[in-house]
């Protein structure tokens, strides 16, 4: 039986999206954990805050974790959704998780420039906003070591490969671990 529970809350890039799942990096962070730690992804391919925030209820109920693992926004932000929307969305997620005794690990995104310099610099805010209010472990951006690499990327230059996903947790583990050692 495990001793902790860590609900991993994201979208495509959690997800993984066009690659077998078990090549994605939340079933290898699974792997690299172990039994004693119980790993459930609750990630879907395309999701926004708002459908995070309106399904996380019920996750936490069903599977009460120790940890979620927020990685949501990078839809919003290729939607051109107003960075106060997705705010909003993520700082109600963040308060729900903390109600039902989750400690939060917060994922930053980033996009690309298409809808100006003003609003992809209002969007990143929105994350390390919130993990300075509520100090949360915070990854600023955890595509940052493939984000530019398109031999890691697939033919749509925003998915990681199956290559990439190892880069991925190791980008994200530390902190994981970190946050599993201080409980």
């Amino acid at each position: 039986m495990a001793d902790q529970k860590i609900l991993v809350w994201g979208d495509s890039l959690s997800a993984a999206y066009g690659i077998p799942r078990e090549q994605g990096w939340v079933n290898l962070m699974r792997n690299e954990l172990g039994e004693k730690i119980e790993v459930i992804n609750g990630s879907i391919s395309g999701e926004t805050t708002q459908g995070g925030r309106t399904r996380l209820p019920k996750a936490l109920e069903d599977h009460q974790p120790n940890y979620v693992v927020l990685e949501l926004g990078a839809n919003d932000g290729l939607r051109g959704i107003p960075p106060d929307v997705t705010k909003t969305n993520l700082d109600t997620m963040i308060q729900e998780a903390q109600k039902a005794n989750a400690k939060v690990i917060l994922f930053g995104m980033k996009i690309p420039p298409n809808y100006g310099v003003a609003y992809s610099e209002k969007f990143e805010a929105v994350f390390a906003d919130l993990a300075e209010k509520y100090d949360l472990p915070f990854i600023p951006f955890f595509m940052e070591d493939i984000a530019q690499n398109f031999d890691y990327l697939q033919a749509d230059e925003l998915h990681p490969t199956a290559s990439a996903q190892p880069l991925l947790l190791k980008k994200i583990l530390p902190t994981i671990k970190k946050e599993l050692s201080s409980s």
